[in-house]
């Protein structure tokens, strides 16, 4: 099942959060510690978006190949520094694209967004909930996969100007009212990092000015917070708050 990552604070070199950490996404790609029950081996591409100084929106370079495949960006993330990102690595569903297009992150101006999890049944368990959507967004679904119509429910409610984190809740709820999914959301627009728990795993770490999301700790130091399942996080440098989904 795919895995994915936020962070924003001060400036950090992408390696230092993608590649070096003794279970950083990399060696996550074929041995995480938690989520077993959805896939172990992560090889069906990745992707990372990050956010550069004076630049709103977000640079993205996504592969569908293993992580480990491509030491090409391994050496760029070496020496990259951003202030805030969103990395994914994909383990994608039998029936669904396979393509660059499918792999997170998913972007719309400064957004970001990953869904680590699967929508049973798709695409006919959510037909009433295309139904809802513009034609305009439907002709505009960047891959053939249950992700991407996932983020096209976010995406709508974003551009409507709905809270990210309210943003989120709808949609899980919306998805989940129609078939049984996991639904483990992930967004940013570089300052502010929400996500949901729906059937997978999910932690953070914040110390003040800085905050990191991940489906799992990515090393065992101290501070790492599970977030319960069926919640809602929103958090900036300045705290974090968690919320019961069914509370909203």
């Amino acid at each position: 099942m795919c895995r994915h990552l936020a962070y924003v604070g001060p400036p950090v070199r992408l390696a230092a959060l993608l590649y070096e950490p003794p279970h950083a996404l990399l060696r996550q790609c074929w041995a995480p510690r938690r989520q077993h029950d959805g896939g172990t081996v992560n090889a069906d591409g990745f992707g990372v978006g990050w956010y550069a100084d004076a630049e709103p929106i977000p640079a993205r370079y996504r592969r569908a190949v293993p992580m480990w495949a491509d030491p090409s960006f391994a050496d760029v993330a070496r020496v990259t520094r951003t202030r805030a990102l969103l990395a994914a690595i994909r383990n994608g569903t039998v029936g669904m694209a396979l393509d660059e297009a499918a792999v997170a992150p998913y972007r719309d101006r400064c957004w970001l967004f990953s869904h680590n999890g699967v929508v049973d049944g798709w695409p006919d368990s959510v037909c009433k909930l295309a139904g809802t959507l513009p034609a305009g967004a439907l002709l505009d679904q960047e891959a053939r996969c249950d992700s991407a119509f996932v983020w096209l429910l976010v995406r709508e409610r974003l551009r409507a100007g709905v809270p990210a984190g309210d943003a989120l809740a709808e949609t899980v709820r919306a998805v989940a009212a129609h078939t049984s999914a996991r639904l483990n959301l992930l967004v940013t627009d570089g300052a502010l990092i929400a996500a949901t728990t729906w059937g997978h795993t999910l932690a953070y770490r914040w110390e003040p000015g800085a905050l990191v999301v991940a489906s799992e700790p990515h090393d065992d130091s101290p501070g790492w917070t599970d977030v319960p399942d069926c919640a809602l996080l929103v958090g900036t440098t300045d705290g974090v708050l968690i919320t019961p989904l069914e509370d909203m």
